[in-house]
């Protein structure tokens, strides 16, 4: 009797621990299924993006140096031109006229002084004999220094008339390439016109500026005691270009100005990128990268973060449920990832999808 009691209880006591068993298997098929992300301490660059406006290395104006029409155009617009090469040709009577004076007048002063040399050499001897006085011989002396200075002051006459006519031929002072032409052929022009611009492509420069926050911020960070040694130290940069590709070739920030600017109150910043196959215009803009190294950084997804009024949130996973956690972060600039400066600890875990379906306290299962 006292056997089948025994046998009796037993059976109960399977019967309750299955069915307990069978509740939590219920109760954990009920709980909603999560990734969960595990908090890692990790190197990571974090990247500033400004918008940029690319120039040449040298834009220059090209005008003309003396007033005429324009007679031909050797050039289109876009052209790669190199230094000394002919752009315009204008058409210059006025010059040429003077030219022609100069040379005549130069003829006229060599003429003169071969007549003042033999005049010299015809009375020296005369005047060395007593037979004329050396006063007569003085006069054709200073006759012939006359005569010579004359001639001295024509050849610089005719340089400079030849020089003018030079200039009839308008050339480009740099390699580069050829902006907007501003005139064509008949056009009158003179040395206040600008007949076009020649962009030196060489290398470029980047401008872009800084509020006065973040320049300050951002010397702060820069290795060095000196602004000159700062600037030394700043890593390279890179340029992504208006399509949003990214440049092949890096940067380097050159120099960054004294002042602030009343206006924007901002600072100027100057990178300059190698541009030796041509692919940078002048005028073209950009946006300049600057790149910052952090050795311990926290990276989650944005889609593991939700906003609440002017907060950042998470869902931090603390034994069976989740707990909503204020974070601090950064925006990355691949637009998918954030940078958590407070919040989280290392080997903190959080819900990396589907927080919609959350609230504060749920009750989940963790996702293999």
């Amino acid at each position: 009797m006292r056997i089948n009691q025994f046998l009796c209880g037993i059976s109960i006591l399977l019967f309750l621990a299955a069915c307990s068993k069978k509740n939590e298997n219920k109760i954990d098929a009920s709980r909603q299924e999560y990734p969960v992300l595990k908090i890692i301490k990790q190197e990571a660059v974090l990247e500033s993006v400004y918008p940029a406006t690319i120039k040449g290395q040298e834009d220059v104006e090209i005008r003309p140096r003396l007033e005429g029409f324009i007679n031909a155009i050797y050039v289109d617009e876009g052209a790669t031109v190199r230094k000394g090469q002919v752009l315009f040709k204008v058409d210059s009577p006025e010059s040429e006229e003077k030219l022609s004076t100069a040379e005549a007048a130069l003829n006229s002063a060599q003429a003169e002084l071969n007549t003042a040399e033999l005049n010299v050499e015809r009375i020296r001897p005369l005047a060395e004999k007593n037979i004329i006085s050396s006063t007569q011989l003085l006069t054709y002396e200073n006759a012939y220094k006359t005569a010579l200075a004359r001639l001295k002051q024509s050849e610089a006459t005719l340089k400079s008339a030849q020089a003018t006519v030079s200039w009839i031929n308008v050339t480009s002072p740099v390699d580069g390439v050829v902006g907007t032409v501003s005139f064509r052929i008949g056009s009158l022009v003179n040395k206040d016109d600008i007949l076009t611009t020649v962009a030196s492509t060489g290398n470029v420069f980047a401008y872009f500026s800084l509020s006065e926050n973040e320049l300050k911020d951002f010397l702060n960070k820069a290795q060095g005691k000196t602004q000159a040694e700062k600037i030394k130290n700043l890593p390279h940069v890179n340029l992504r270009l208006s399509d949003e590709s990214l440049y092949s070739e890096k940067g380097k920030i050159q120099t960054i100005s004294g002042i602030i600017d009343i206006s924007t109150g901002s600072a100027n910043f100057r990178a300059e990128f190698p541009n030796h196959q041509g692919k940078l215009r002048s005028g073209a803009s950009g946006k300049v990268i600057i790149p910052e190294q952090i050795r311990e950084s926290v990276i989650i997804p944005q889609k593991a973060t939700f906003a609440q009024q002017d907060k950042i949130l998470v869902y931090k996973l603390q034994g069976d449920s989740v707990k909503q956690t204020i974070v601090f972060v950064t925006e990355l600039s691949d637009g998918k990832n954030y940078m958590v400066t407070d919040g989280l600890s290392d080997g903190d875990l959080i819900i990396s999808d589907g927080i919609a379906t959350l609230n504060d306290g749920k009750k989940i299962s963790i996702k293999n």
